[in-house]
């Protein structure tokens, strides 16, 4: 059974609007009876405003009619239809302040090692513009003394799982199998 969002402030409402027994509020805001009946008392919760269930679709009314009619009732969730949000895989890559000097360094990494990503997918992985890989490459960066090339995924700027998508689909563009080798 789901929780209210604000169970307190549920119990809160529940106990000031309705008939319902303190042991159904209690259920159905995941609570002990006692902490429920010391909301009532005013011995908790003081001042608290409540959180009306029915307005955020967390209850309907002929579930509170009901259950006042029957204490032996239980409350049941109404079904909630909020969208949830989605990850969002697509567009721009935050790289944390503390993480973007690291970059450079990264881009040589998979510059050096996976010479079948293509720039966009180094851009995707690390967060950066072709621009910068390029001068990563033709050793033009304003840093390019300094640069050292370090694993991505261990300087945390993309996971090992990200990486390997990456470069599966880099071989499979390519036509080569990952962990082949040729010999002879």
């Amino acid at each position: 059974m789901a929780r209210p969002l604000m169970p307190k402030a549920t119990a809160v409402w529940l106990t000031e609007n309705t008939t319902l027994t303190f042991d159904q509020i209690a259920e159905f805001c995941e609570m002990h009876p006692l902490e429920v009946q010391a909301i009532a008392d005013g011995e908790v919760a003081i001042g608290m405003q409540g959180r009306d269930p029915i307005a955020t679709g967390e209850l309907t009314q002929e579930e509170i009619d009901r259950c006042s009619a029957d204490p032996a009732a239980h409350l049941q969730h109404s079904e909630i239809n909020i969208p949830m949000p989605e990850a969002r895989p697509k567009g721009a890559r935050y790289t944390p302040v503390s993480k973007r000097q690291d970059r450079p360094d990264a881009i040589a990494w998979l510059i050096k090692n996976y010479t079948e990503l293509s720039d966009a997918q180094v851009c995707k992985l690390v967060g950066t513009t072709k621009p910068t890989i390029d001068k990563v490459r033709e050793r033009t960066h304003w840093n390019s003394a300094n640069i050292k090339p370090r694993n991505p995924v261990s300087l945390g700027i993309c996971s090992e799982r990200e990486l390997e998508k990456e470069v599966d689909l880099a071989r499979a563009r390519a036509g080569t199998v990952h962990g082949a080798s040729s010999e002879a």
